[in-house]
């Protein structure tokens, strides 16, 4: 893993805001010649620092409005019913992230749907009908204060 020296934190900072950017615009921004520029960016995409890229989508204009944080207990902690409720989470859409968490509940998901309806049927049809979960409460999101870049 390549060492994490100032240069390359701001390099980071700036492909958090905008992983667009092309290589000159980021060279220019971090005082760096392109092909410098390159060779990091290649270093911290190699080095596992950076891991992937991706779009921050608006959920009100793609039709998921409503956003939850549903905290989860599950009835046992067996291996095969932890595995079960681990691929489930994974492969549902409205399931935007997975965290296991110490506390009273065992995992915390970030749910995104159309509507509460659409919430309902995902309570309902899927997460209710997994073995492993005894309980899950919801909380839903009111507005955004800060999210990930």
């Amino acid at each position: 893993m390549p060492d994490l020296d100032p240069v390359d934190a701001e390099i980071l900072r700036h492909l958090r805001r905008d992983s667009r950017m092309s290589n000159a615009d980021l060279a220019e921004r971090v005082g760096l010649s392109p092909s410098s520029c390159w060779r990091r960016v290649r270093a911290l995409e190699e080095g596992g620092v950076i891991k992937r890229y991706s779009v921050v989508l608006d959920g009100e204009k793609i039709g998921q409005a409503f956003q939850a944080i549903v905290h989860v207990q599950l009835t046992r902690h067996d291996p095969q019913n932890v595995e079960g409720f681990i691929r489930a989470v994974q492969g549902k859409e409205e399931v935007r992230d997975c965290f296991a968490t110490t506390g009273q509940s065992d995992y915390h998901l970030f749910v995104s749907c159309a509507d509460l309806n659409a919430y309902n049927r995902f309570l309902e049809g899927f997460l209710f009908r997994l073995p492993a979960v005894a309980s899950a409460q919801t909380n839903m999101v009111l507005r955004t204060i800060k999210a990930r870049d």
